[in-house]
């Protein structure tokens, strides 16, 4: 039966791409292009490649705990955040009423509808920006979800035809972030045809919908790519807000790596982790000359036609998974080994039925989660504050430039600064874990060396691509 399944899902999702291949283009460039669409030079990336280099040297002769406290910045009134919370919900329900609606019966120019302006941008991009500063809004602003709650205090009870099935676990979510994001969002042409925008935003929360009624809410956070990708980036957000009582919201500062130190709950989120890694990377290196070459030096050697963009990310994904899965292992045996020789065993035991123990897989899993986040901010913020300014010519204002007084030598610098902060947060992620489990600091390194290889490999792979031109 699980064979069977298994191949009526490859099938699925081989008519699935090869439909897409209809839309699909050599470059994406986000769809639109910027003033801020010019390489980091070569200086940059040196430099942050030093860095990233000695601060990583440094991290691992550094102090020998974690800092791990939560700093209260302020409190606010509950009154203000349920209102905050009411506004939000209606505000995003209409704004997804009107995607729909003027997707259909707006104007066929992208930068004129609001299905392509505010989907793409401001929506898919833009919340995941807020993610990673004061953790997920999803829960609030989907509208979805909206509906489904709805109808629940309609109804006097949580609507659902039978549990969700265990062994489906993340699947629908990593399948959907896979091919709403990874290769519809940054493959196809379809982020510039606001009718054909409309119509995938109305199939998602369509298919949302059913499944909330067959399955009920767990629906929404094991099969919405769009809630698991905003909570996983969430993740490493160091601004919170965590209830001092029960009137007395506050708001908290967290460090970033916190929350990263608690294992991911299956292999299916672990691949989820390093697709998001994997995604933005290539969605930078998609924009380069240099994809554009191999696009259609693949296209023409092995006569594939406009699909060859889909193959491409599949094969990079199933490369950028299959490493760190390895490199995972490698560092479990070392682990393995080290607790062998000391006489000790893990005991280190977690999930939500207190049953299991953790693979080094599992625990491993987050540490990547600051890269995957400092990237996407490094990556899409001057796009989605670009064209956020130009919201307001839809009802014929004039745009906004928010970004006016920002030069590229200040946007490069902090690309760079992001994107090594990113590897430094995952440094000292990596290093909280896996001293936790090696008995001693000297097998601590030993087992940390692997992955810091890798996260090196990452952080300076995300510098190279933010250092080559776009191809317009």
């Amino acid at each position: 039966m699980g064979d069977r399944n298994s191949a009526l899902t490859a099938a699925h999702a081989l008519i699935i791409f090869l439909g897409l291949g209809l839309f699909v283009t050599p470059v994406s460039a986000h769809q639109f292009a910027t003033r801020f669409d010019a390489p980091i030079p070569l200086g940059f990336v040196y430099i942050g490649a030093g860095a990233t280099v000695f601060l990583s040297a440094v991290l691992l002769a550094r102090f020998d705990t974690t800092p791990s406290r939560d700093h209260i910045i302020g409190a606010v009134s509950r009154r203000l955040i349920n209102a905050l919370r009411v506004i939000s919900r209606v505000g995003f329900l209409i704004a997804f009423l009107a995607v729909l609606f003027h997707g259909i019966a707006g104007p066929r120019a992208p930068g004129e509808n609001v299905a392509t302006l505010l989907t793409w941008s401001v929506w898919l991009k833009g919340v995941a920006l807020v993610a990673v500063i004061v953790g997920s809004p999803w829960r609030v602003l989907s509208p979805w979800r909206t509906v489904y709650n709805s109808l629940c205090w309609i109804e006097g009870g949580e609507i659902r035809w039978r549990r969700y099935p265990e062994w489906l676990g993340h699947w629908p979510a990593f399948l959907g972030f896979v091919i709403l994001i990874g290769i519809i969002e940054n493959l196809t042409r379809v982020p510039r045809l606001p009718e054909v925008t409309a119509v995938v935003v109305a199939a998602y929360g369509l298919v949302m919908l059913l499944g909330a009624f067959v399955f009920g809410r767990e629906w929404f956070e094991r099969a919405d790519a769009m809630e698991v990708f905003y909570e996983l980036l969430g993740t490493v957000a160091p601004i919170r807000l965590h209830a001092m009582d029960k009137s007395q919201p506050a708001i908290v500062f967290r460090y970033p790596w916190q929350d990263c130190t608690t294992p991911v709950e299956s292999q299916t989120m672990v691949a989820f982790v390093v697709t998001m890694v994997y995604t933005v990377t290539f969605d930078g290196f998609a924009e380069s000359p240099i994809y554009r070459e191999i696009y259609f030096w693949v296209q023409e050697t092995f006569g594939v036609g406009g699909i060859v963009s889909v193959l491409l990310y599949c094969l990079g994904l199933i490369g950028f998974v299959g490493g760190f899965m390895t490199i995972a292992i490698v560092v479990g045996r070392v682990i393995t080994e080290g607790q062998t020789r000391a006489g000790l065993t893990n005991q280190h035991h977690i999930d939500s039925d207190g049953e299991g123990t953790v693979t080094t897989v599992l625990a491993l899993g987050p540490t990547v989660l600051p890269i995957a986040a400092a990237y996407e901010f490094a990556h899409n913020v001057s796009y989605v504050l670009t064209y956020t300014g130009r919201l307001p010519t839809i009802v014929g204002a004039p745009s906004i430039n928010p970004l006016w007084w920002l030069s590229l030598p200040l946007l490069w610098g902090a690309q760079v600064l992001l994107i090594v902060a990113g590897h430094i947060i995952a440094v000292v992620t990596a290093d909280a874990i896996i001293r936790e489990l090696t008995p001693t600091d000297q097998w601590a390194i030993v087992a940390h060396m692997p992955l810091l290889i890798l996260m090196i490999g990452y952080t300076l792979l995300s510098l190279w691509i933010v250092s080559l031109p776009v191809a317009v």
